[in-house]
């Protein structure tokens, strides 16, 4: 089977964790899967996430924070990258993938909430 690389972006945190997920389930598959935090928008880094991204290191992938404060978690450093680096990175890819919805521009009307 032939192995792929692959970019997970996550503009949003709500989809994060579940990015994450993804991420770690393609580094399973064998294949070189990255995930890329952008500007700040981290899952709550409980035991189980933290768990993910050491995982994912295991397995030759990698875990970056574009643009954001690095998270202050202990047991957890993300790998910092500029988008011009990432840029770079991604030229060399098989699949980037914008994962869920990015984040409102705006809020919500008042009749939604």
């Amino acid at each position: 089977m032939m192995s792929f690389t692959m970019y997970f972006l996550l503009p949003n945190r709500s989809y994060a964790g579940d990015g994450t997920r993804s991420t770690l389930g393609q580094s399973v598959e064998n294949h070189f899967a990255f995930a890329v935090y952008m500007y700040g928008e981290y899952p709550p880094f409980n035991e189980y996430n933290v768990g993910n991204v050491e995982w994912i290191r295991d397995m030759e992938g990698d875990v970056f924070n574009l643009g954001g404060d690095p998270p202050d978690v202990e047991d957890l450093e993300l790998t910092p990258i500029t988008i011009e680096e990432l840029g770079e990175r991604m030229r060399d890819a098989d699949f980037i993938i914008p994962y869920g919805l990015p984040k409102a521009s705006s809020p919500a009307p008042d009749t939604c909430g």
